[in-house]
């Protein structure tokens, strides 16, 4: 048995931002690498590749987006 997002946790749902949020606290701890985590944001949280650099950057506090100017 395979677990899905319900409707409103998917893209477009009303709690849509909720998962979005949560994910920045799945990626700031310690367990998996970064590699499991990037794959479980997008095959099951549903997360586009920019939802998930988004989540990413507020999970290092900008520091993504700066070390991407610099």
């Amino acid at each position: 048995m395979t677990k899905t997002l319900k409707k409103e946790y998917q893209p477009g749902g009303s709690n849509r931002q909720h998962i979005l949020d949560q994910a920045v606290d799945y990626l700031i701890t310690p367990g998996a690498t970064q590699q499991i985590k990037h794959e479980f944001c997008l095959t099951y949280l549903m997360m586009t590749e920019t939802e998930y650099l988004e989540a990413l950057n507020k999970a290092t506090n900008g520091a993504l987006a700066e070390s991407a100017w610099n």
